[in-house]
Order: structure tokens, then C-alpha cells, then sequence
């Protein structure tokens, strides 16, 4: 079941969020109507049970930090992000830092093979631990995918998911090290920027693709910003997984849904690791609502555009930079 306080905002000294947790053993009917109300008020939510294997996780996890363990002149020599590949501060295409390491894939099978000759000592071992662990979540999302469509009361309830399980899909999964900084001192809780001695992980974003499936160790980093620019440290659970509204499916629910704006800090005294599997569809697809959304009373707010158009405008700007008002039809 659900373990959602209605009250989720604790108090101003904690200043953290425990986010709605949805057991997807549950009732179908009362998981969907969990999660189509934390899309609605959140834009994310937790999710267990989620039938994933720990042992799939725990070798995902392995594996990268395997590698990012690795001497910095060895990681280095791993194919420079391009956009796949490795990279260590440079977050955007526009020069976007943060104190961050990372691994960017493509979830594609013939992508994994390749990028893992570049990568591991033992690229068999590393093939076949990201392909297991990239179905696995892929699964996911695209199970979390239908039981919104059905709640959206749309008849086809494979409309969002079969964009993901197409074989041009343009899903990444990315890991994110974010090595021990200073502790965050003095931080003003109504500021949007960090203090002096509070490092930023990954700057202010939303995420551009349909979902996002994450899982990290068991330290805190990831905040969210529900409203007036207030930043809320979300709880760490390893035993969940956290997922998010992206832009592409705010604007496939024609705004019910939010895709909210989040970052990750770096924490005093231990590192943190993230596994984020950002689901995509095709970039010839085009990112539309389906008919049922759109009504008399409920107009659409986007004009229609290719996850191709989309992509391109998201990557063109600076991290932070609001993209979705661009393709709002008031805005043409």
C-alpha cells in the first residue's frame, strides 16, 4: 500500500520531504490512483516492490562504482562525452558544471557492447550486468507508463509505454558520482542559490524525457523545488526506487502531470552514486496528448513537436533554463 503522509513537508529545522510510497503489489486500481495523484501534487514519487532484483541492482551498483574508482588518468581514456561516455564536471553541452563524475549510456544493446570495450576490463561482465539492469527498470517505467495511461482514462494504455519499448527508443542511463565535499553551513532555505561552502552536485533542471527511474546508495543529495523556490533534501531509501515526471510527458498529459525542478548536492562525508534510467521515445515521435485529454474544458497548452525538436531546444540552453513554455501555444 501506500505510505504517503498528507503532510509530507515535515517541519523547517528537518527541511526534508518524504515522498508518497507507492507498493506496487497493491491493488492496481489503488496503485494507479496513488501514483496519478503524487504526478499531480509531486511530480515524484517512491516506489517498492517493484520487482527488480536486488541482486540486479546490487551488481549495477558494483560495477559503477567499480569504475569510478578507477585513477582519474584510467577514466580519462574512456570515450569523452559526446554525448556518451565519460565526463567529470562538465554536466551540459553549454559548459554546465557541478562537482560531478559520470557515465553516460545509451540503454541500446548494440551501444552497451560497443561502449563496454571502452570501459571495463571485463566487457562481457559489463554487458551483460547494464543490459540486465536496463530491462529491468525499462520493464519498470513501462509498467508505471500504463497504469497512468489508465488512470488518464485513456483507452490505449500502451499509448506513453510502447514509445519506450520501440527499438529506435532514445533512452540513456546515466550514473552520477558525486565525490565528499564540505558540510552545507548557513544555508538559507528561501535562497536558490548555495552558499559559499554548499557544493552543487547538478545544478537546477527538469528532466526533458518521458519518465525517470533512480535508485542511489544511501545518501542524501537529491532536492526538489515544489514551489516559490524552496529547495526540499529528499529522503534516501536504496530500497526504492525514486521516479519523475519529465517534460515530454507534462506536456503527453497536457499539463496534468509536473515535471518539477530538482538538483543534487554533495554530501560532508561519504560519496554518493546514482543510477538514473531516462526513458525516450523515438526522436521521430511526436509528443503529443492523446485525444481523451484534450476537451472543450481542457484545451491543449502545447503545440505538437518530434522528440527530435524537443531534444535539440532542451540541450541548446544552460541547465536550469525553462524549455517547456517554448512549445506552449501562447508562446508561438
Amino acid at each position: 500500500m501506500v505510505v504517503a503522509s498528507p503532510h509530507p513537508i515535515r517541519d523547517e529545522k528537518s527541511l526534508s520531504i518524504d515522498l508518497p510510497m507507492v507498493d506496487l503489489s497493491a491493488e492496481r486500481s489503488v496503485v494507479s490512483q496513488l501514483i496519478m495523484k503524487a504526478c499531480e501534487e509531486f511530480g515524484f514519487f517512491k516506489v517498492i516492490n517493484h520487482g527488480v532484483p536486488p541482486e540486479t541492482i546490487a551488481k549495477m551498483e558494483e560495477i559503477g562504482l567499480g569504475f569510478f574508482a578507477k585513477p582519474a588518468a584510467q577514466k580519462k581514456q574512456v570515450t569523452p562525452a559526446s554525448p556518451f561516455g565519460y565526463g567529470c564536471k562538465n554536466i551540459g553541452l553549454n559548459g554546465d558544471t557541478g562537482e560531478v563524475e559520470y557515465l553516460l549510456l545509451n540503454a541500446s544493446p548494440p551501444s552497451i557492447s560497443q561502449m563496454s570495450l571502452h570501459i571495463s576490463n571485463d566487457p562481457s561482465d559489463f554487458r551483460a550486468t547494464v543490459r540486465e539492469y536496463t530491462q529491468a527498470v525499462k520493464k519498470l517505467a513501462c509498467e508505471m507508463l500504463e497504469v497512468m495511461a489508465e488512470g488518464l482514462g485513456v483507452p490505449d494504455s500502451s499509448v506513453f509505454s510502447r514509445l519506450i519499448r520501440d527499438i529506435d527508443s532514445d533512452s540513456v542511463l546515466r550514473l552520477n558520482h558525486y565525490p565528499p565535499t564540505l558540510p552545507c553551513k548557513d544555508r538559507d532555505r528561501s535562497s536558490s542559490s548555495p552558499s559559499p561552502s554548499c557544493k552543487v552536485g547538478f545544478g537546477e533542471h527538469s528532466d526533458p524525457q518521458i519518465l525517470t527511474v533512480l535508485t542511489s546508495n544511501d545518501v542524501g543529495g537529491l532536492q526538489i523545488s515544489l514551489q516559490d523556490g524552496v529547495w526540499i533534501p529528499v529522503t534516501p531509501d536504496p530500497s526504492a526506487f525514486c521516479v519523475n515526471v519529465g517534460d515530454a510527458l507534462q506536456v503527453m498529459t497536457n499539463g496534468r502531470f509536473k515535471s518539477v525542478r530538482h538538483r543534487a548536492m554533495t554530501n560532508s562525508h561519504k560519496s554518493r552514486m546514482s543510477m538514473a534510467y531516462f526513458a525516450a521515445p523515438p526522436l521521430d515521435a511526436w509528443i503529443v496528448a492523446p485525444p481523451v485529454i484534450v476537451t472543450p474544458d481542457t484545451p491543449s497548452l502545447y503545440r505538437p513537436f518530434t522528440w527530435a525538436e524537443y531534444k535539440k531546444a532542451a540541450y541548446s540552453l544552460r541547465l536550469g533554463d525553462a524549455r517547456i513554455h517554448l512549445f506552449r501555444k501562447s508562446s508561438i
